[in-house]
């Protein structure tokens, strides 16, 4: 069976500078794959890559097996990819109810859609604010009725850009515990985070990028006691 997502040898460049830079990363169902790295180091732009915004130069895209370098959002999205933002994206003036119907009703089991986002909403622990304004929400909920979101389409591949921020200790406790059992269902789940607590935690392999390269890939317990990934990113503690 082919990894849910590789990414081979991808190039994006913006002028004369390579946000990324021959990138490669391999994404497993059932797992939490994490890529992390500096401001700037094209974590973003590689999401960008995956989910069709944005084409690469050279390299490719596969989702399971199948080349959609070329293929637009809306089709991989048809593929089973769905994606949060570094910054918020929500419906403001719908509720956050109707914020996981939007999604439910555009996924593979549509007419269960009502059935979907209640069991939803009970997963996350959304449902006493199930009929509030999502415009109304503090930063750590609306980060969570974005992830929810985005697992009302039922993707096999989820993308997870900085969905801890704005969370306290308690939501991020939490949070990682939602993502452990979102990868338990069968998932593969790729993980842009800089709360490195939560990413050794909930990760079963990193990648970590830097000024568009991938420079080390490895289990949580590697990654830590890499001295590349030290000097880069890390710090000496």
């Amino acid at each position: 069976m082919p990894s849910l997502l590789r990414v081979e040898a991808v190039t994006v460049a913006f002028g004369g500078r390579r946000a990324l830079d021959g990138a490669d990363l391999v994404a497993e169902r059932g797992q939490v794959t994490g890529l992390i790295g500096p401001n700037g180091a094209g974590k973003s732009t590689l999401f960008d890559v995956v989910c069709g915004l944005r084409k690469p130069a050279s390299g490719r895209v596969l989702l399971d097996g199948r080349d959609v370098t070329r293929s637009g959002p809306t089709r991989r999205a048809r593929y089973g990819l769905a994606r949060t933002f570094q910054r918020l994206e929500l419906f403001g003036r719908l509720t956050v109810r109707d914020n996981l119907l939007v999604a439910a009703e555009l996924g593979p089991q549509r007419r269960r859609a009502g059935a979907i986002v209640d069991e939803l909403l009970e997963r996350l622990g959304l449902t006493g604010i199930a009929d509030h304004g999502a415009d109304t929400l503090p930063t750590g909920s609306a980060r969570l009725v974005e992830v929810g979101r985005a697992m009302a389409a039922q993707p096999a591949l989820l993308l997870l850009d900085e969905p801890a921020a704005g969370q306290d200790s308690q939501e991020t406790e939490r949070f990682a515990a939602l993502l452990r059992s979102v990868a338990a269902d069968g998932t593969a789940v790729v993980l842009v985070e800089h709360d490195m607590g939560l990413v050794m935690d909930v990760c079963d392999q990193l990648y970590v990028l830097d000024l568009g390269k991938i420079i080390a890939s490895g289990p949580p317990e590697v990654i830590r006691r890499d001295e590349t990934v030290l000097a880069a990113y890390l710090g000496d503690a």
